[in-house]
């Protein structure tokens, strides 16, 4: 390949030291020269070229086996990727399937045990209601029939004492001197008789007033337990031991 770039080189410089044939642009140039050295170049050229061939068929050889490789590679790359992702996505779909039964498992537990504690708090509630109203009932009744004891009894003095007074007045009402003490004894005795029937009637109302504040008090610490109930249901803290606020 030397020797052609050489003769080349020594063509031009034949060309561009000729002599030229005014007024044309052509020039008168050695022939025997010339061709002396075409003849190096065509014997230079053929096995110049046949390795030239040689390296550009290596080269294509190369390149289509590099071609051929890269594309078994990404043949097999988009195999491996489409598996994987298949794979990923089968893997996906049961982990979703999983984590969606155990929500539902985890919500129905949830529910029944609301719905158990529920059912127990108003169980509870109307255990309590129930009791509550049986005492107030029995203590409704204890204070009512001890009222109308003390009652009786203070009728029953009064009318005593107004009998004692009538009786007394009579006896005394044929005496002159004696008649204004009658009337003043029997005055006095009759105000005694409503002042103590008074008396009585004040003591029943403490009384039934005193029973009725009781059961008020019930009353009360049996709603306390309630809106504790209550709130302990709607916080999530479970139902509430009851017994010992009613022992209390």
């Amino acid at each position: 390949m030397y020797r052609v770039f050489e003769a080349l080189d020594e063509l031009v410089a034949i060309v561009e030291e000729a002599r030229g044939i005014p007024p044309t642009r052509n020039c008168i140039i050695p022939r025997g020269d010339v061709l002396e050295l075409l003849d190096d170049v065509r014997e230079a050229i053929p096995g110049e070229l046949d390795d030239a061939q040689d390296v550009l068929d290596h080269r294509d050889r190369i390149v289509n086996d590099a071609t051929d490789a890269a594309e078994n590679t990404v043949t097999g790359a988009n195999a491996q990727a489409d598996q994987t992702v298949s794979a990923a996505r089968e893997e996906a779909d049961r982990i979703l399937a999983d984590a969606k039964a155990h929500a539902d498992r985890m919500v129905a537990e949830a529910r029944a045990h609301a719905d158990h504690m529920v059912a127990t708090a108003t169980a509870e509630a109307d255990r309590v209601v129930t009791e509550g109203k049986a005492e107030f009932e029995a203590v409704t009744g204890r204070a009512r029939a001890e009222s109308e004891r003390m009652i009786a009894a203070g009728q029953s003095s009064y009318e005593r004492s107004v009998a004692e007074g009538q009786s007394e007045q009579d006896r005394l009402v044929q005496q002159t001197e004696v008649v204004r003490a009658a009337h003043s004894e029997s005055a006095r005795l009759i105000d005694s008789a409503q002042a103590e029937a008074d008396r009585l009637r004040g003591e029943c109302d403490q009384y039934v007033d005193g029973k009725l504040a009781d059961f008020e008090e019930i009353l009360h610490g049996t709603m306390r337990i309630v809106d504790r109930g209550r709130h302990q249901l709607r916080s999530g803290t479970g139902i509430p031991d009851y017994a010992g606020d009613f022992r209390r």
